[in-house]
């Protein structure tokens, strides 16, 4: 992962001669660093104490929950929500099932495995060929990059693919490097564990094969060992991944989860298909530059110069070469598989890429850094002219979609304060500000050795820092979410068929004593014996009591809390629990 740039202030990654003469405070200064990460992840995440993005976060729970002994819930019609993220999850469940005190401790896993970032992120700047001096102050400014750094907030994956990304990306470079076979195995064993973690991982596993692959091909046959044992932990990997997915799918998912393969398959095969995959890409490719004030976007163009460029090392150009095929791969893959919900998202969209985001922000931060000014000017150009592009091509496409179709503020959280609305997309408002502030980025890191990296920190925690603030101020602080129903946790609860699929997998995380089942209120439906709650749906201006004409005798109603403009009433059993 060595820039190549040219001309360049080099200062090289650390030689045995220059490592002896590292200073004693270096460990306790990346320990330190480490910690404030943590502490202010874990501070950005204080309000949160429910899933509030789902079906997503209820579905890596409520494997968790399942993985761990206790009872399920079922998802069917939902994306799969692959069991990796949620393995890690299933320690707590063993601790304790209140669904708060797990969402609570969830938040503290999350940020634990964030702040790994920094030191992560730590030894790519150096081997990246950043100074000590410099790469410290760097580094800890973009892991607060809201890529890296938002999604943690929450229950999802994505609060955990970008440290995966980043120790593979960093484990296979070593590889790549010296061809020694722990290194190669370390390598794939992340690769194929993040397969399991979201579907993002399999195009990384196929990067990764095709990484092993050029490495046999270009390397001496002592690698073919390394390769071979790399190549045996990826397949054993994926394979257990795929299995342990097999099984979430047939017990969360029995009526079947949404059919991303077969939009896949179609987009690929046709013309339209190809179309709206392609703009999607690179509306993807876009939100990436504009959401790390686009330092992406000369990480982008440094990393292609490394790859084309005739002189520059086989290592170099493989990574080159992986890091890219990587960002390009994921981006067509997942605008091509998923189904059009007439979202902005469907046409720009940063969140498949967050989990490059951070190592594309320390390309292009470094490669300005060490840079001279012809080139670092011409970085720039080229970045500009890729976000001027692919801002041209979204627009092109999607036209007046873009202000038509639904915008969900919580898939913008870099666009939405750019602009300062949380209410549309303004893409061209988006381009020029990002433009704006790479710039910026330009000029200080023309300050000169000394004071450049500083600067450049300096300038990218403020906007990071201001960027979260801004994406976190929505929503109001509970100490404790309010119980689902009245009365004691306890007995069968199943949901009327005709309640809204919102609704109904709200109740599969706080209702953690029983899988929520079905019943059909409308038509005669009668709860089975030990069925203490029936919740069925509240259309506006209907009294509680007229929700369920025919219910049991002795049958009381609570109307729930209001959600999404929808209403819903839990019917209890006189047998079971008594109103509060």
């Amino acid at each position: 992962m060595t820039l190549t740039t040219a001309p360049v202030r080099r200062s090289g990654p650390p030689t045995p001669a220059r490592a002896a003469r590292r200073p004693a405070a270096l460990p306790w200064l990346l320990v330190a660093g480490t910690v404030a990460q943590l502490v202010m992840r874990l501070w950005l995440a204080s309000s949160h104490r429910a899933p509030a993005a789902n079906p997503d976060e209820t579905g890596y729970l409520v494997a968790a929950r399942w993985m761990a002994g206790f009872p399920s819930g079922d998802l069917s019609g939902c994306t799969l929500y692959q069991g990796g993220y949620s393995l890690l999850l299933t320690p707590v469940y063993w601790v304790t099932r209140d669904p708060a005190a797990v969402y609570r401790i969830v938040m503290a896993i999350n940020a634990l495995i964030g702040a790994a970032l920094f030191p992560l992120g730590y030894a790519a700047a150096r081997r990246l060929g950043l100074g000590r001096r410099a790469a410290l102050p760097v580094v800890f400014a973009a892991v607060l990059l809201p890529a890296s750094t938002f999604f943690g907030a929450w229950a999802l994956a994505d609060a955990v693919l970008p440290t995966l990304a980043l120790a593979w990306l960093l484990v296979l470079d070593r590889f790549v490097r010296n061809g020694r076979v722990w290194d190669a195995v370390g390598a794939s064993a992340l690769a194929s564990y993040a397969a399991m973690v979201h579907s993002r991982g399999a195009v990384i596993v196929a990067v990764h094969v095709l990484v092993l692959v050029a490495v046999a091909v270009t390397g001496r046959r002592r690698v073919l060992r390394a390769v071979i044992g790399g190549g045996a932990v990826v397949i054993a990997g994926y394979a257990a991944g795929a299995a342990l997915n097999a099984r979430v799918r047939a017990e969360m998912y029995p009526s079947g989860a949404r059919d991303l393969a077969a939009n896949l398959e179609s987009r690929i095969t046709t013309v339209p298909g190809q179309e709206w995959a392609l703009s999607g890409a690179a509306g993807q490719l876009w939100y990436l530059v504009v959401a790390t004030w686009g330092l992406a976007g000369i990480g982008l163009a440094v990393t292609t110069v490394v790859l084309v460029r005739r002189r520059t090392p086989v290592p170099d150009r493989i990574m080159a070469g992986t890091l890219l095929t990587a960002t390009l791969a994921i981006a067509y893959a997942s605008s091509a598989a998923l189904p059009d919900e007439h979202r902005v998202g469907n046409f720009a969209y940063g969140r498949y890429l967050s989990c490059l985001a951070l190592v594309h922000t320390l390309v292009g931060a470094v490669a300005l850094l060490r840079s001279g000014h012809r080139a670092a000017m011409r970085l720039a150009a080229a970045a500009l002219l890729a976000v001027g592009a692919t801002a041209w091509w979204v627009t092109a496409y999607a036209g007046e979609r873009l202000r038509t179709h639904r915008f969900i503020s919580f898939d913008f959280p870099e666009t939405t304060f750019l602009t300062g609305d949380r209410t549309a997309l303004h893409l061209p408002e988006v381009t020029l500000t990002g433009s704006a502030a790479l710039c910026g980025f330009l000029a200080l890191s023309r300050l000169g050795r000394r004071y450049g990296p500083v600067a450049v920190a300096a300038g990218l925690a403020a906007i990071n820092f201001a960027a979260l603030m801004f994406a976190m101020a929505p929503g109001p602080r509970h100490d404790r979410p309010a119980p689902p129903f009245p009365g004691p946790e306890a007995g069968g609860v199943v949901a009327d068929v005709s309640l809204h699929w919102a609704l109904r997998i709200s109740l599969v995380h706080p209702v953690w004593w029983t899988r929520v089942g079905f019943i059909d209120t409308r038509h005669g439906g009668r709860p089975a014996p030990g069925v203490c709650t029936v919740v069925v749906p509240q259309p506006d201006g209907t009294p509680a009591e007229a929700t369920w004409p025919a219910h049991p005798a002795g049958w009381w109603p609570h109307a729930g809390r209001r959600a999404w403009s929808l209403g819903w009433v839990s019917w209890h059993a006189p047998s079971c629990d008594a109103p509060r």
